[in-house]
């Protein structure tokens, strides 16, 4: 038996959540995990809920039937199958250590998705990809074919029909066209605690602040560079015997932790915009088990 998850968000009134428990029972389904958040700021309401169908309805007949509450209530809502994978398209540069933890939470099972593929403007990193028995797509990108290179992905991003881009150290600035196609369904991994150090070598510019506390910061992509809703972020303590080099070795595993985190929230539904931020629950009981380990 699988279990399903129903998010929902809308603006928040009486009665929401006494309507969806109200459908699942009548429908012979049990919750086995729920969270919600009302916003008391935007308005907005939003909850995420496991639960088993014990009589063993579809989710087409469920779908079906939940049409009709979430009509009364102006829901934007979907019921997914948890054991359905979500569809990933990974892409990365030169700097493969997101790339390589990602892969490898894959391979053991740790990371809930499907990698499709890896897409890259370098040849750099093709072998790794090919020994994972994963597509590579080398997309060289210049100022003269940046047009016709993002013309090249959004294919890639059809045929493999991936549901969600990581930008895994991906170096190259997406067009406003393309971030506003693809909305909500980009995730980059920034090498800054955001809003802090902004743009080229923030490791260099923590270094001459002095600062104590270096991090990363996983965001959504938008027109606005590195100014994404965000949605996981972490930091590491540095002193000040250490070196940029150290910065940048240290920022490394931080990077790969964030944004590892950032897929898996989105890949469980758990990650849900709420204007310029987001809403992120937590997992639920299970989530982080790994099929095998090592």
């Amino acid at each position: 038996m699988s279990t399903l998850v129903l998010t929902v968000q809308c603006q928040s009134r009486r009665g929401i959540v006494a309507a969806i428990s109200a459908f699942l029972g009548e429908n012979g389904c049990n919750i086995t995990d729920a969270a919600q958040f009302d916003d008391m700021e935007t308005g907005q309401f939003f909850i995420r809920t496991s639960f088993n169908p014990e009589t063993g309805k579809s989710a087409d007949e469920l779908r079906e039937g939940f049409a009709a509450v979430a009509e009364e209530f102006g829901m934007e809502w979907g019921i997914h199958d948890s054991a359905e994978r979500m569809k990933v398209l990974l892409m990365v540069s030169n700097f493969g250590h997101c790339l390589n933890d990602l892969l490898y939470r894959w391979r053991i099972g740790a990371l809930p998705v499907d990698i499709v593929g890896v897409v890259s403007n370098h040849l750099t990193y093709q072998k790794v990809v090919v020994n994972h028995d994963l597509p590579f797509h080398h997309i060289k990108v210049t100022k003269e074919n940046k047009a016709e290179a993002e013309a090249h992905l959004l294919q890639v991003v059809e045929e493999s029909e991936a549901e969600l881009v990581v930008l895994a150290r991906y170096m190259q600035i997406l067009s406003d066209k393309l971030c506003q196609k693809m909305s909500g369904r980009i995730i980059n991994i920034h090498h800054s605690f955001l809003p802090s150090f902004k743009g080229a070598n923030p490791y260099k510019q923590a270094y001459q602040r002095g600062v104590k506390l270096i991090g990363a910061t996983a965001h959504y992509v938008t027109a606005d560079l590195d100014e994404g809703p965000i949605i996981e972020q972490d930091t590491t303590r540095v002193t000040h015997a250490q070196s940029p080099g150290d910065y940048v070795s240290l920022g490394r595993d931080v990077e790969a932790q964030v944004l590892a985190r950032a897929v898996h929230a989105h890949a469980q539904r758990r990650v849900f915009m709420n204007r310029d931020k987001t809403v992120v629950f937590p997992a639920s009981p299970g989530a982080y088990a790994s099929e095998r380990m090592g």
